[in-house]
């Protein structure tokens, strides 16, 4: 990110490991695997993203907006710290994702929901494209001839959206299935679904999408496929391989170079197809 130059992204999707101080995979759907260790406790794991976080804020163009996506174990500690690095006032919505799957835990709520905390560069100059879908939950509701739903009522006609309700700030999508045709092997990949619907709202066609915790690219092949620019980058080898794979750029080296022990790789192509620099 330091190599980048600055106020260039209209939207920062940031998917940080949430330290589940875990090591996730490899399972029968997901071979690869990592270690979910960043720092000790809240203050440690605070202190890996703030600067990163920092990072992303000088990326963002004046109408820019970030997207943090976390768990219960610390969306509310970082949200404060977002609060501070962005202001308050910037801050935009809480967006509930909200999933089903296993495990039914005999002493509190099952927890089937993660966190996106989004804010803008600066409120009011950012992008946003309302977006509509499911079904009125309106009792009584008739259709015109030519399919515009309505509601009679005493004072006349109530008309409603062709399109739908607008779309809120609880999101249902359903997680990847383990035969879903989406799966790349990667433990922690997340639905093209969601991705759409926040890139869509967030940024227009042309616009630059960027991801610094790319993992399987996900994103990055969602805004390739909605005629976005995009940039991403991830320092698990696995992660890169994998991204790479998804978006057509392994060669016959492979992608990345090895710096200081670690693979590190930017990847990007530009809407139609036109490969962007790849080290």
């Amino acid at each position: 990110m330091s190599k980048l130059p600055s106020e260039g992204c209209a939207l920062i999707y940031a998917d940080p490991p949430f330290n589940s101080k875990q090591v996730l995979g490899p399972t029968k759907t997901s071979p690869h695997r990592f270690s979910d260790h960043h720092g000790t406790g809240v203050a440690g794991y605070l202190g890996f993203l703030r600067p990163r976080l920092a990072e992303m804020r000088r990326l963002l163009a004046e109408h820019g907006t970030l997207c943090v996506h976390l768990d219960w174990r610390s969306v509310h500690a970082v949200k404060l710290m977002l609060d501070d690095l962005f202001r308050a006032e910037n801050f935009l919505n809480e967006i509930i994702w909200s999933y089903r799957s296993g495990g039914r835990p005999s002493r509190w709520f099952p927890r089937k929901h993660d966190t996106l905390l989004l804010y803008a560069k600066h409120r009011g100059q950012h992008r946003f494209n309302r977006l509509r879908g499911g079904v009125y939950r309106t009792q009584d509701l008739k259709y015109t001839a030519d399919g515009q739903p309505y509601k009679s009522t005493r004072n006349g006609p109530i008309a409603f959206h062709p399109d739908g309700p607008a779309i809120g700030d609880v999101w249902e999508i359903p997680i990847l299935s383990t035969v879903s045709r989406e799966r790349t092997g990667y433990p922690t990949q997340k639905p093209e679904a969601l991705l759409e619907r926040l890139i869509l709202a967030s940024s227009d066609a042309g616009d630059l999408v960027a991801d610094f915790f790319c993992g399987s690219g996900t994103t990055l092949a969602v805004a390739q496929r909605l005629g976005r620019a995009w940039v991403g980058c991830d320092e698990n080898p696995g992660a890169v391989r994998i991204a790479s794979k998804r978006l057509g750029l392994i060669g016959a080296d492979g992608p990345g170079n090895s710096q200081d022990g670690k693979l590190r790789s930017r990847i990007g192509m530009a809407p139609g197809g036109k490969k962007k620099k790849t080290r």
